[in-house]
């Protein structure tokens, strides 16, 4: 056996096949060389081929409207590029070479032939194939190590790419606004809002006029409990409405009863709960969870329902006709296919659970950014009221981030599956 035999045979599920199967795929093989960097495929290029690594390391990356999917690498012994054999128009990611790498192409129409050879070659083939493809759907578990080194390989890519410097220039844009439209130039709408550099000279200010800055213990005392009720309601969001959202999307009777009282709740502002929240609730903290939970929950429940309703039919009708019970259906269909529509509603959740958090804690709070807005508002403080709102929007974009963040963890599977297809 050669050496483009041998990897055929160990890197696809080619290792039922005779010999002369095997010599005919080596021999239809043709070997590319790529350097680091250098594009193999695009999205969207016709599909004609299936790749193997044979050494270095392949990017595939997801393209522009592909949401938060991760790029997957591609090591040496694996095969991408499974669009050849899905008979699909076009490639839904494309290839990279991470570090230059050997590979080998094989003409996607010699596999498909083989598949189709009503042969005992063939019959095997339509076997491993399916097993292959199943078994890329499947989760599987990362050893620590690699998923670190993957990450980290990650991070290296991102930084290499031009996404976080043009970030970098929509920061500069802005505050390079507010510097002119207030220090400036002077607008007659921004006379009486606080210039960049006098919210930076109070915001790293040891002793700051106001008493806030980030030398000042209260500052993180405001933080730490926002985040802390932050944490408690959205905690309680996602165990109440993920469970409440799969059934109002699984169950017709649990819908008919519940959703229409769920629709009616849901429009209600929620400033307009404040005064019930007080009187139902003890103390000054209950309520002001309670107001952030709300949001949460609805946004949590309705993407979880619309994750549940986007599970194509056949998937559940093909279960049971495999002999699937209700609540195996449940678990290893309705779940995992409403998971992307969940991680959404998270993100979406924890966002509106800062909307709602500022303003109860405008009207019920003791301490908070919201309760720091609102004090320094009412006293005129206005360099404050800035230092706040930049401050909840660093902190809710970090506890978004970590959101994405657990989403791409809990789906890596899904990303491989997507990665193998294109």
């Amino acid at each position: 056996m050669t050496d483009v035999e041998e990897l055929i045979a160990k890197a696809l599920p080619f290792e039922t096949l005779s010999s002369g199967v095997r010599e005919r795929l080596a021999a239809a093989a043709q070997p590319v060389e790529a350097l680091k960097g250098d594009l193999i495929y695009e999205t969207g290029a016709a599909a004609h081929a299936l790749y193997i690594v044979r050494e270095g390391t392949v990017l595939l990356e997801p393209s522009s409207g592909r949401g938060s999917l991760p790029p997957q690498a591609v090591q040496a012994g694996e095969a991408f590029g499974w669009t050849a054999l899905g008979g699909k128009a076009g490639r839904r990611y494309r290839a990279i070479a991470a570090t230059s790498a050997s590979l080998l192409r094989i003409p996607g129409d010699r596999v498909l032939d083989l598949v189709a050879a009503d042969s005992q070659d063939g019959n095997a083939l339509r076997t491993q194939v399916a097993k292959a493809l199943q078994d890329i759907r499947a989760p599987a578990a990362t050893p620590r190590g690699q998923g670190v080194e993957r990450a980290l390989h990650r991070f290296a890519h991102w930084l290499r790419s031009p996404v976080p410097y043009l970030g970098l220039i929509g920061y500069a844009l802005l505050l390079a606004f507010w510097y002119l439209a207030v220090e400036v130039l002077k607008l007659p709408r921004f006379a009486e809002m606080p210039g960049l550099t006098q919210v930076l000279q109070e915001w790293l200010s040891p002793t700051p006029t106001y008493g806030v800055s980030i030398h000042t213990p209260v500052y993180y005392q405001h933080i730490l409990v926002s985040l802390q009720r932050i944490g408690i309601a959205f905690a309680l969001a996602t165990l109440l409405g993920v469970p409440f959202g799969l059934l109002l999307g699984w169950s017709r009777a649990f819908k008919d009863y519940l959703f229409p009282l769920f629709e009616i709740v849901r429009p209600i502002p929620i400033l307009a709960w404040v005064p019930l929240a007080i009187i139902m609730l003890p103390g000054s903290e209950l309520p002001v969870i309670f107001l952030t939970f709300l949001a949460s929950f609805y946004a949590t429940a309705l993407n979880t329902m619309l994750g549940v309703k986007s599970i194509d039919r056949t998937y559940i009708l093909a279960a049971s006709c495999l002999g699937a019970s209700q609540l195996q259906i449940f678990r290893h269909v309705i779940v995992p296919g409403a998971l992307p529509f969940i991680f959404t509603g998270l993100q979406i959740s924890v966002g509106v659970a800062w909307f709602s958090l500022v303003a109860a804690e405008m009207v019920s709070g003791q301490f908070g950014l919201g309760y720091l807005i609102n004090t320094s508002y009412t006293t005129v403080q206005y360099p404050t009221i800035v230092i706040a709102m930049l401050t909840l929007g660093v902190v809710g974009y970090v506890t978004s981030a970590l959101v994405r963040a657990a989403g791409d963890w809990a789906m890596h599977w899904r990303a491989r599956q997507l990665a193998m297809e294109g």
